[in-house]
Order: structure tokens, then sequence, then C-alpha cells
């Protein structure tokens, strides 16, 4: 069996037209033959992810999900753009083929991207991919280091200065998580002021206006099949935008969960990061500051931050299956991860010395 990352059947309910699909596809690749074969990619749980396979040649698409979304997110034709502008500088970005806001060909903005064949390490490590320790560490660092290289890329160069909005970036988060979480909110979920207040009291100023990706992790990585170690590929840019890093660091530990963990915190995993060999989220903090030269004394708002964001992005998920916009029962548990997420930011916050 194969380790490259394979698509699967679609979704019920979040079917494409095939016949649109390559219509569309014909139009913006002109020797495109043969009927196209479109199947879903199983990771995420936000934005949809197709593979559209002609013979050989594949490609993926990517759209928002089905039903109401909140304002502002799901931003296909950002993201692409964003891409498009990223790529001379940031080599791991996959090439864009096309974009379209024409909402009747899919009821939608939605955009076309070439197809980086490799491995991606979602929960576990996939059959057959045996590192030792040692390997698994090293692979770590180097996937680390691909964030570190994106907040050292030259934003003005690279024609992204004017993504974000300036300084202020910190303010403006915790403002607007906190706005999106009461919007979203459902009646079986905490309300979680106690964290949001704490977030409010203990912000700093922006470290630093970087370019950050805001959902750094290993499922968005695409590994060389052939050398497991390098990174080909960095993917979902959705919320890429310019703003402090550290925030974007305190984003990708919120997913960090290590082999000792406690249980309702590993039934969140979804990446490898349990496995001997990975650094811990202290020794992530520390090698990251170390490479980057981004340095605070006490990372505790950040990870605070970070278990508070992804909480948001849950409950704002959550909202849609609890409001029967979605069917995908992957989701019916997702208020008592909110729920979850919010004792342990209760935790931490008492454990602080900030």
């Amino acid at each position: 069996m194969t380790q490259i990352d394979q698509a699967k059947d679609v979704r019920e309910g979040e079917e494409l037209d095939v016949a649109v699909v390559d219509r569309f596809m014909k139009q913006a690749i002109p020797d495109l033959s043969g009927e196209p074969e479109i199947r879903q990619y199983p990771g995420g749980a936000s934005n949809l992810t197709y593979q559209v396979d002609y013979g050989e040649r594949s490609f993926v698409l990517r759209r928002p999900p089905f039903g109401k979304i909140a304002k502002s997110a799901h931003d296909m034709l950002r993201e692409a753009k964003v891409m498009q502008a990223l790529k001379p500088v940031y080599p791991y970005v996959p090439n864009i083929i096309a974009i379209c806001d024409d909402h009747d060909v899919l009821g939608c903005d939605f955009y076309v991207m070439e197809r980086l064949k490799g491995i991606i390490l979602r929960q576990d490590f996939p059959d057959g991919f045996d590192l030792s320790e040692a390997d698994t560490r090293k692979l770590c660092l180097n996937v680390i280091d691909k964030l570190v290289d994106l907040h050292r890329v030259d934003a003005q160069a690279a024609g992204l200065d004017k993504l974000g909005k300036g300084a202020g970036y910190v303010q403006r988060q915790i403002g607007g998580w906190s706005d999106r979480f009461r919007k979203a909110r459902t009646e079986d979920v905490g309300d979680f002021e106690e964290v949001m207040a704490w977030l409010n009291d203990k912000m700093p100023d922006d470290i630093a206006q970087v370019v950050i990706h805001n959902d750094y992790r290993f499922d968005n990585v695409v590994l060389n099949p052939d050398n497991p170690f390098e990174v080909v590929g960095v993917l979902d840019w959705e919320m890429a935008t310019i703003g402090d890093p550290l925030m974007d660091l305190g984003n990708s530990l919120a997913y960090w969960i290590e082999a000792d963990d406690e249980g309702p915190f590993q039934m969140l995993r979804r990446q490898p990061t349990h496995r001997p060999g990975m650094l811990s989220r202290k020794e992530v903090v520390e090698y990251y500051m170390e490479k980057s030269g981004f340095r605070v004394d006490n990372f505790d708002f950040y990870e605070i931050y970070g278990l508070f964001r992804l909480a948001v992005i849950v409950q704002q998920i959550y909202y849609r299956f609890y409001h029967g916009q979605t069917k995908d029962k992957r989701f019916a548990a997702f208020g008592h991860a909110a729920n979850y997420l919010e004792k342990r930011c209760q935790r931490l916050i008492a454990e602080s010395s900030l």
C-alpha cells in the first residue's frame, strides 16, 4: 500500500456535479481529455478538498463547506491570491491553476491547484512509515524549520505587506475570536467569559509583523515520499495574513498533543506528536525561539490563546451541526470538545504566573 496521501469516496451531501467540474476544468486546461474521477480528502473539518483525476493527471479543487458559514470565513479567492503571491518566495506553496468567482458554476467561489503527491501525516503514521526516535526528532525539527522560514519571508518583496491591518494584531485577534465565539455559542457549551477576560487583560503588544500561516500543522505539510524528512509542500493558506509570529506558534501548539497528556486532550489529537522522538510543547517553543530570534520570557498567553482560538473554530463547526446545516457525523462531539478546551484554558490560567 502506498504511503502517498490518497483521497477517499466523497462524503454524503458534499458531492460535486461531475459534468460541471469537467466543463470548467477543460476550459481552464484545454488539453485535458476523458471524464474526471472526483474523490474527497478525509482530513479537515472546514473547507472541502477534492482530488480531480484525468487519468494520470491529478488536480486539487478547494471550495467552502456547504450550508451557512461565518461572515468573511472560507474566502477561497483570498486564499488563492495569497498562494500566488507567496509562491515565488516560499516554494512550498502549490501552484494555482484556476480560480473561479462565478457562482453559476458550483454555487460558490473555488480554485484548482496542482496536486502535490506526497506523504501527509495525519493522526498516526501511515502503515510502513517506521521512523526511529532519532529520525522522528529530525523530521519534527524540519517541519518546525519551515514555519521559521515562513516567518522570515520578506512580505513587502512578496507584495503581501498589505495583507494584514498593521499594528494591533494581537488585540484584533482577541477581540475578533471572542466575538466569533459569542455568535457561535450553543446552549450546551460553556460561555468562556473567564478565558476571554483573561486574554483581554493579559495581551501583549505585537512582537513583530510577519507572514503567518495561522493553521500550521503536520497534516498541512506534504513530505517527499522518497525522502520523508524533506518538506515539499505546505497546504491550507485560508487564514494566512500578516501578524504576530508567536500567535502563529501558539495556534500550532493547540494541536500539539503529547503522549502523557490527559485522556480528553488525547481524543482531540489529529497529528502524530505523541510519537517517541517528537519534541514536547516546551521544546518546540525553545527551539523556535532559538531559530527565529523571536523571544518572550513567558509563553502562557500564546498557548492559552491558541487553545481558545481552537475552541472557537470547533464551536463554529459544531454550530453548523447543532443547527442541522451539515450532516457530517464527525462534528457531533465537537460541543464536548469545546467544553473540554474551556476547562483546559481555565486550568492553565490558574497555573500561570502572568
